[in-house]
């Protein structure tokens, strides 16, 4: 009877510790009640909730038999059971939804109504962060599930924000810069108006669609309104200019965190002998979908460390080369022409080269790319979602059950927040990293210099010449803002991939990356809220 629930996709009963630990082991992908499992083309917010409950499943039994905390007072099981399932219960759904309609008026003397939406997740953590895009297919539905989405990733990274999202239905291809202006502006203040925006409450970023111009659009409304005289206004948005309190690194964040994440898993040769890949990134190959500010730095990034970009796709069509495909080249063409289409470095192909063969498959589009439909035909050995829910449930299992391993989005694109949260500290301690710190640490290394010289001369009784290496000249002066954003970064993910790789070891999941980082995430949040004082 077990058995037959669980190869149906049913969840199991509650089960003793040694059963249920049985259980896990002969069906360690069989989680969850939902058809969400089987189908095509899901609900993306029902996408999200799935991998929620699949997480769920093997931390829930765990974490009611968890010993109480030193000094507290024993609980009965059943309480503690219920009051484990009821904080689990609170980590699933959107806190709150803001849909506004609001008129604009265009160009031309029309006017337009405009729709958008801001879905906080959760309020464990404050504030909520998440960013704002701008698309003709923005929903309440999408909004909510990116949402739910950014709270995981936070955790999961251990960046201490609750998770949000916003959108506006359009697209911003259509509109002048003064139309866009007016946009951003009058959501600015609608969010405003609901508490959906403040250095404490819920602090935006770039996402699809959007960049530094909007972001600054928002900052300076703010400021003029709600934040007037709130000397830390400018920490309500991240992803400004420079010039507006952002931060360097920002722009290439998501990028290189998607570079960084993949070379973890690359250097592990217990995954890379299950797939079937030498470790490290060099000779490698990539196919990339989606050229924006994702696909572009984690293109640049991972041909900068010895991979080889053969294929591009992009709405409009592909482009591929055996022999590799510069991504800096392409960068520069497609800012020329607007297309990647006839790039003089490779051939136009009508080809899916979601199939093609390569070593790396780098979605970095939209949501639900690969499904039952095509995940069959994958020929990738590695599948690093840059892109948010690019993947199916269904197509999970199916990409599992071909041994293909898929670094998820929830670890894999969470450079983008990380670097935001470095914005955000930038802003509320208003100084710039290495400023305090950059005189000194040059005279320090100079002064080390000197002193290694001084004592060789002791020692020999001679002057003997020391000269600093290529490296160490490049360092001498102290670490700069960039300098530091990036180790930051960096350590950021290699602490998250250790994590989810020993979380995966602990549970037995295989290659099952997703549910690894989604557990880590659950556990992280459930500790905030017994933190909070929600205990037993």
């Amino acid at each position: 009877m077990l058995r037959k629930l669980l190869e149906n996709g049913c969840r199991a009963p509650a089960l003793p510790t040694a059963v249920r630990s049985n259980v896990l082991r002969i069906f360690p992908t069989r989680n969850v009640t939902s058809d969400v499992a089987q189908q095509e083309d899901p609900n993306f917010h029902e996408m999200t909730e799935f991998f929620i409950e699949n997480a769920r499943y093997y931390v829930e039994e765990r974490l009611a038999n968890r010993a109480d905390g030193p000094g507290k007072r024993p609980t009965p099981p059943e309480q503690k059971r219920q009051a484990v399932k009821g904080i689990l219960d609170i980590v699933k759904p959107c806190n709150a939804v803001l849909a506004v309609n609001f008129p604009v008026r265009k160009d031309n003397g029309a006017i337009e109504v405009i729709h958008a939406y801001r879905a906080q997740h959760s309020h464990h953590r404050v504030p909520c962060k998440g960013g704002i895009r701008y698309s003709a297919d923005v929903n309440i539905d999408e909004v909510q599930a990116l949402a739910t989405l950014m709270t995981f990733k936070c955790a999961v990274v251990d960046v201490p924000f609750g998770g949000a999202k916003g959108g506006i239905a359009i697209n911003p291809h259509h509109y002048s810069d003064g139309e866009l202006e007016r946009i951003t502006r009058r959501f600015t203040v609608e969010l405003a108006k609901k508490g959906f925006i403040g250095p404490g409450l819920d602090v935006p970023a770039p996402d699809m669609g959007t960049g530094e111009k909007e972001m600054s659009w928002m900052v300076d409304t703010y400021d003029m309104t709600l934040g007037h005289g709130n000397i830390n206004a400018y920490a309500c948005v991240t992803g400004k200019p420079i010039s507006r309190g952002g931060i360097h690194g920002r722009i290439s964040a998501t990028g290189r965190g998607v570079y960084h994440g993949i070379e973890n898993f690359l250097r592990s040769e217990s995954y890379c002998k299950i797939i079937g890949l030498s470790p490290g990134l060099k000779d490698k190959t990539f196919i990339v979908q989606g050229f924006g500010n994702v696909g572009l730095h984690s293109c640049r990034y991972l041909n900068r460390f010895g991979a080889k970009c053969i294929g591009v796709i992009e709405r409009d069509g592909s482009i591929f080369n055996q022999n590799g495909i510069d991504p800096k080249n392409l960068e520069d063409y497609k800012l020329q022409h607007g297309t990647i289409l006839g790039f003089p470095g490779a051939q136009m192909t009508t080809e899916d080269l979601l199939e093609a063969e390569c070593d790396i498959l780098l979605p970095a589009a939209g949501e639900k790319q690969i499904t039952s439909k095509n995940a069959h035909n994958i020929k990738a050995k590695i599948i690093a979602e840059g892109a948010n829910g690019p993947t199916t449930p269904a197509a999970d299992k199916i990409l599992k059950n071909k041994n293909i391993l898929v670094i998820p989005d929830l670890y894999l694109n969470a450079g983008g927040v990380t670097v935001s949260y470095f914005e955000w500290l930038k802003n509320l301690n208003h100084v710039s990293y290495g400023r305090l710190t950059w005189k000194y640490e040059k005279e320090s290394n100079s002064h080390l210099l000197g002193s290694v010289a001084e004592s060789l001369k002791q020692g020999f009784g001679k002057d003997i010449p020391v000269q600093p290496t290529e490296a160490f000249k490049e360092r001498i002066a102290g670490a700069s803002e960039k300098d530091i954003v990036h180790s930051g970064l960096e350590y950021t993910m290699e602490r998250s991939a250790r994590r989810i790789m020993s979380v995966a070891k602990e549970y037995d999941l295989g290659l099952d990356l997703r549910t690894a980082a989604y557990i880590v995430s659950v556990e992280k949040i459930y500790g905030t809220y017994v933190a909070a004082g929600l205990t037993f």
